[in-house]
């Protein structure tokens, strides 16, 4: 009963158990459901009755909009669930999501283990999550738990489940029902580390008929616990999916460190459904404990070959709010509204310099497959004069970097950003064929980094940062901007879905030339100014790659000599 979201609410409304406001039974056709968006009041949130992590669900905070969300809604419910049952509940403005862990075994014994805040969430989908909750005390906590074990007795539940609650970012009191989830969750480990069970022991032993070993009265909560979810998404383009083939993979270790992952080197990371490939677990103490240890495991974790978040999990953690704990389900979207998760500028001078120097060092060494004439400007042979490196980079988009000195001590300058940098190498070791451990001393900030140069990519492991940087191909200056930004290129691995011009087709700005899928995710590529399209590289159901070229696009004479004044100004 309970995977079925309609069905459950009414039970557990019957039970006692507050609800959020909405209505929910089988069947509702879209008419039916703007009639309930009308009778509980704007803004409204449209949910799938199956499946869960976010897919299908759409807040609408006017009429005018619904027709659409509700479209979009049933369309991704159906593709994810294969079930496209709708139901409307009130959206509750920056409320916390909190969720109750409970075993139930087949003698009658139930037992709870606490409540985990899983509130920093992006787009419906749970990103960092912690066990107990900042928020909620000793009284909160009996009145949520008690509710949660009401549930699991008004559906009859046995087995290891967990029930989710919408409670009041004032007041913990105020809570409502949302879903119960009858399987573990992802989150699952957190409770695990304070509590001392093993919930997939759990899980199985109830299965098999057994009796739970212990009653409430023996269970023992110990310290805080924090779980950080891994996602193969791109921070700096949106957190578009990524994927790709890893190339290192390096997990972190430590007291009160786990690592939830099956990635190794060589795996391919699909773009076709979920884009979570770890999670990383820290247990501590206290909270404070428990976020320091995830902050230095993050800093650790290596995965060359696929774009993570690790390094916005790592600025998220540092945030005054997520430090206080003081969290809401909006919280993540307004800090990256207010961009209070940019990237810092020394940690950009830091990874232009590693990528300098890592590729310095390898062209002076004679590296394999790389000639210092096809990728660099200014080179000479025989003196040292200013290297110029044009990059692209994951990590920063497209910046110049300029280079002097030699044996080790440089002065490296980033393009118009003002950053400027003395940098002394202090220790190079290649670790692996093509992975090279730098000790740099930038500015008097010493840090280790690691590089490896795979194809025209090299890749940078620095403060839980994996970034991908490519030096770009020599042209002369005034055509930087003309022919180059002509390149229409997906900014995610995926299948083109939909092809909408033709080689030679008129263009103007914005008009959709090509369409990827990713993670049930549409992104339209588009035309970046006016003109023709002068070649078409993929057709529908091809597999695209990260950063492929798909189209290339002939600015207009007008266009392109502005685009020139434009490079010159």
């Amino acid at each position: 009963m309970m995977g079925d979201k309609i069905a459950a609410k009414a039970a557990v409304a019957q039970a006692g158990v507050l609800v959020v406001p909405g209505r929910a039974h089988a069947g509702m056709d879209d008419d039916e459901l703007a009639r309930v968006a009308e009778d509980i009041g704007y803004p409204i949130l449209v949910k799938p009755s199956a499946g869960g992590g976010g897919k299908g669900m759409r807040l609408v905070r006017s009429r005018d909009d619904l027709a659409e969300a509700l479209l979009s809604a049933r369309r991704e419910s159906a593709a994810s669930f294969g079930d496209d049952t709708l139901f409307i509940e009130r959206y509750i403005e920056r409320p916390r999501h909190i969720e109750v862990q409970i075993l139930v075994d087949n003698f009658g014994h139930a037992v709870h283990l606490g409540e985990r805040e899983c509130s920093l969430q992006r787009r419906h989908q749970k990103v960092i999550e912690e066990a107990p909750s900042p928020f909620v005390g000793e009284e909160s906590r009996r009145k949520l738990t008690d509710a949660a074990l009401r549930v699991a007795a008004a559906a009859q539940y046995r087995g290891v489940g967990t029930v989710e609650f919408i409670v009041s970012s004032q007041y913990p009191d105020e809570f409502y029902f949302m879903e119960m989830n009858t399987r573990l969750q992802v989150e699952h480990p957190v409770t695990e580390m304070v509590s001392g069970l093993d919930l997939v022991e759990m899980q199985l032993r109830v299965a098999a008929g057994e009796e739970l070993p212990f009653c409430q009265d023996d269970v023992r909560l110990v310290g805080h616990a924090i779980e950080a979810r891994i996602y193969a998404e791109d921070p700096s383009r949106d957190f578009l999916p990524t994927g790709g083939e890893l190339l290192v993979v390096r997990e972190p270790v430590g007291e009160g460190v786990r690592v939830d992952s099956a990635l190794r080197a060589h795996t391919h990371v699909g773009t076709t459904y979920d884009p979570m490939v770890a999670k990383v677990i820290s247990h501590g103490v206290d909270r404070n404990q428990a976020l320091s240890r995830l902050d230095r495991a993050l800093s650790d974790l290596v995965t060359f070959g696929v774009v993570t978040n690790t390094s916005f999990l790592r600025r998220l953690l540092a945030h005054g709010d997520v430090r206080a704990g003081a969290l809401d389900t909006t919280l993540i979207a307004r800090l990256l509204e207010e961009d209070h998760v940019e990237v810092e500028s020394d940690e950009l001078v830091e990874c232009a310099s590693a990528f300098a120097v890592a590729t310095l060092q390898e062209l002076q060494g004679g590296a394999v497959g790389r000639s210092r004439f096809d990728v660099l400007d200014g080179w000479r042979v025989g003196e040292h004069a200013t290297t110029h490196f044009s990059l692209q980079s994951s990590f920063a988009g497209g910046l110049t970097v300029q280079v002097s000195g030699e044996r080790g001590e440089y002065r490296i300058t980033v393009d118009d950003r003002s950053s400027e940098a003395h940098v002394r190498c202090l220790d190079s070791r290649l670790l692996e064929p093509h992975v090279r451990e730098l000790t740099l001393n930038v500015d008097e900030r010493t840090f280790v980094v690691l590089v490896a140069h795979e194809g025209p990519m090299t890749w940078i492991a620095h403060r839980g940062t994996t970034s991908w940087w490519r030096v770009l191909p020599a042209r002369r200056r005034e055509d930087v901007g003309i022919d180059h930004d002509g390149d229409v290129r997906s900014p995610m691995p995926g299948v083109v879905i939909h092809v909408g011009v033709r080689a030679n087709d008129r263009v103007s700005p914005g008009d959709a030339l090509v369409v990827v899928e990713a993670m049930k995710m549409e992104y339209a590529l588009r035309s970046p100014f006016t003109g023709q399209v002068e070649e078409l590289s993929v057709h529908v159901g091809d597999q695209v790659v990260l950063d492929q070229v798909v189209a290339r696009v002939r600015a207009d004479v007008d266009e392109a000599a502005s685009s020139s004044d434009q490079v010159h100004s």
